[in-house]
C-alpha cells in the first residue's frame, strides 16, 4: 500500500472557495426573490412554494459557503517525488491520481480574480490525456512547484 501524500494547499484555499461560493449563490437568490415578487404582486405561487424555495436556498447557501470549502481543503493532499506526482482529493469519493514524470508534457499555473485577491494560485500539469490541477497554492509555492515538476520531467525525458 502507497503511502497518502502529506502536503496540504494553502489554508486561504477555504476563504476563496468560501468567496467562490457566495458568488454562486447570487443566482439562487435572485430566484427566489422574484418568486417573491411574483407571489406579492400576483397571488400566483402557493405561499408554500416560495417558503420552501427560500429555504432551500438558504440551506444549499449554507452548505456550500460554509461546509464544503473546509472539508474540500482537508480532504486536498499532493506530494512531488522524482519520477511522480501523487495527487489526493475528493469528499465523498476520494481519487487518488499519479502522474509519472516521464508523462507530463508541461506545466503552468492559473490565477483568477478571487485567488489573485488571496495571493494563490492553481498549477494545472498536462499530460498527452489530460490536465491535473493542484489548486490554491500560494503564489510562491505554485511558481517554484511548477519550475521544480518543469525540470523533474525534462530529466525523465532525457533519461529515455
Amino acid at each position: 500500500m502507497r503511502e497518502q501524500p502529506n502536503v496540504k494547499i494553502a489554508t486561504d484555499a477555504i476563504k476563496a472557495w468560501q468567496l467562490t461560493a457566495h458568488i454562486y449563490a447570487l443566482l439562487p437568490l435572485l430566484i427566489t426573490i422574484v418568486a417573491i415578487i411574483v407571489y406579492n404582486m400576483f397571488d400566483f405561487l402557493s405561499i408554500w412554494i416560495v417558503f420552501i424555495l427560500a429555504v432551500l436556498t438558504i440551506a444549499e447557501w449554507a452548505v456550500t459557503a460554509f461546509f464544503i470549502p473546509k472539508l474540500r481543503w482537508r480532504r486536498w493532499r499532493y506530494q512531488v517525488y522524482d519520477q511522480e506526482i501523487y495527487i489526493q482529493h475528493g469528499i465523498l469519493i476520494v481519487t487518488r491520481t499519479i502522474v509519472p514524470m516521464i508523462r507530463v508534457q508541461h506545466v503552468d499555473t492559473q490565477q483568477g480574480p478571487i485567488l489573485k485577491n488571496y495571493k494563490l494560485a492553481t498549477l494545472e500539469i498536462s499530460t498527452a490525456a489530460t490536465t491535473h490541477q493542484i489548486p490554491a497554492l500560494s503564489e510562491e509555492e505554485a511558481s517554484n512547484l511548477r519550475d521544480q515538476i518543469s525540470e523533474l520531467a525534462r530529466v525523465e525525458q532525457d533519461d529515455v
